[in-house]
């Protein structure tokens, strides 16, 4: 028996990176899958590459989680489709990084849109069915920019917005059954934060380095890592724990 066995779960932005360690690491544990992502045809194929199962099933939906009905179709095509609806991870993201003075209205309005009020509207279309069963998980993903990191003005706002927003729904859904909690990840290996080497104009390998040998635990993270906490957190076995944010980031906070 796996801990998701009989239950649907949707991540958000899960065609590759955190999203896709994620949607695996719960199918894994017997979960049926709902990749969601802005492209449909990259969700689909993520969602053809979930290894299930007996029983599970997944599919790809494409969906922009900033627009509200796009959002509401999303989730009841996944209610109809795989029979329901128990866990929701708000893991969609973009950035746009910029010091203030070069940060344009149009680079804060997307990744406040994608982050914070696609956390907003998904939440709010899935807690309709979490309250009617009443039983829930929402996992978040916050970062450890939300306490603040220079040419992320947009992003650290948005990602402390998140947890915010975690407290609050922490209070207004625990009497329904419904758990929300926060992941913080720290650098994780990914393809948006190999594009910022890339921006910084260095290697992929000398960039991952430095961050490593700046966290006491002397490695980088990588989706595996993040999935393992959203895992636990979207389980019974957090069932106790709600409206909390996990720094999952090598004890880089802590230095």
């Amino acid at each position: 028996m796996g801990r998701y066995d009989a239950r649907v779960a949707v991540i958000t932005g899960a065609a590759r990176g955190i999203g896709f360690g994620t949607a695996q690491r719960l199918a894994s544990e017997g979960a049926s899958i709902a990749i969601l992502d802005l492209d449909e045809q990259a969700a689909a194929d993520a969602a053809g590459r979930l290894e299930l199962v007996d029983g599970a099933r997944a599919v790809g939906v494409g969906a922009d989680v900033g627009d509200a009905a796009s959002v509401d179709a999303a989730v009841e095509r996944v209610v109809a489709e795989l029979g329901g609806l128990h866990v929701l991870v708000n893991n969609a993201g973009v950035t746009r990084d910029n010091l203030l003075f070069k940060m344009t209205e149009v680079d804060w309005d997307m990744v406040m849109n994608v982050h914070l009020k696609g956390a907003f509207l998904m939440t709010k279309a899935a807690q309709k069915h979490f309250v009617e069963q009443r039983y829930g998980k929402v996992v978040n993903l916050s970062s450890t920019s939300a306490l603040g990191n220079r040419g992320q003005a947009n992003y650290s706002a948005a990602k402390m917005g998140i947890q915010g927003f975690t407290r609050t729904l922490g209070l207004e859904l625990g009497p329904y059954g419904i758990n929300v909690n926060a992941v913080a990840p720290g650098f994780i290996a990914t393809e948006m934060t190999d594009a910022t080497a890339a921006r910084l104009k260095l290697s992929v390998e000398d960039f991952r380095a430095g961050v490593a040998d700046h966290n006491p635990v002397k490695r980088i993270g990588h989706p595996e890592d993040i999935a393992a906490a959203v895992a636990f957190l979207a389980s019974d076995e957090a069932s106790y724990i709600t409206g909390q944010t996990l720094y999952v980031d090598g004890g880089a906070t802590l230095v």
